[in-house]
């Protein structure tokens, strides 16, 4: 027997219920309903995603095609997103503005890259600064290894805050339980292979302000199969002189 076409096809009465859902959701305390939603539109893009369809946008917001389609129409008019001649959407060019705007709005910027950039002179190696933002941690600054075979985070990427060196430092720091955390808050850095992403190593070490608070984590991502032992150090140098130049002190010999 043949299969219906999607035009005929049984509605998924699962998908139904939480596409209600989702559009009888009440807005935001004092927001706008239509503008949640549109959000949400935005933060249903992930990292490693390039291009989504409007089946796929639907999907993980639970918005019904109709009412995402509308939406879309606004994030595309504001640059927000792109539509591409295929039909697929992407992240628009006001992204990355307002990312770039992001990220000069601390004054870190100043601070942090030159202390990246040398170490990545120094190893060769990818080096990022994350930060906490919630259960995940931002990649606000990146300076890429001049190797071909490296990892690709970006600057703007939101990551796993329970998985990866950055994100174990973020998390032992701030007192989580477990082995691993009670290694790294005693050592002050982190060693991790894999914890994340299969055979990719990441070394991490926190950096504070002059009060004392955590600012982030200083993280080298580099394939296994390059590691170093001089590179554990090199991290840790480079977070204990960050930590020096925001008028911190750094805990560790």
């Amino acid at each position: 027997m043949p299969r219906p076409s999607p035009a005929t096809a049984e509605p998924d009465p699962a998908l139904a219920a939480t596409a209600e859902a989702a559009e009888s959701a009440p807005a935001a305390p004092g927001g706008a309903a239509a503008v949640d939603r549109a959000l949400a539109l935005l933060a249903a893009f992930r990292t490693g995603d390039g291009v989504l369809s409007l089946a796929q946008l639907a999907q993980r917001t639970g918005l019904y095609k109709s009412t995402a389609l509308r939406l879309l129409a606004s994030l595309v008019h504001a640059r927000l997103l792109q539509r591409l001649p295929e039909g697929g959407y992407t992240l628009g060019a006001e992204v990355a503005r307002l990312n770039a705007v992001y990220a000069a709005s601390f004054s870190l910027q100043a601070q942090v890259l030159p202390v990246l950039q040398a170490l990545v002179a120094r190893s060769r190696e990818s080096v990022a600064f994350h930060v906490r933002r919630g259960d995940q941690r931002l990649c606000l600054f990146r300076v890429d290894s001049p190797q071909l075979l490296r990892d690709h985070t970006r600057a703007g990427d939101l990551l796993p805050l329970d998985r990866g060196a950055g994100g174990r430092v973020l998390m032992a720091f701030a007192g989580a339980p477990g082995a691993v955390h009670e290694r790294i808050r005693r050592d002050g850095v982190a060693v991790l292979t894999g914890d994340r992403v299969p055979e990719l190593t990441g070394i991490s070490a926190p950096v504070w302000d002059a009060s004392g608070a955590l600012v982030g984590a200083l993280t080298m991502t580099l394939p296994e199969q390059r590691m170093q032992p001089d590179f554990v150090p090199a991290v840790q140098d480079a977070a204990r002189q960050l930590t020096a130049t925001l008028g911190g002190l750094w805990p560790w010999r």
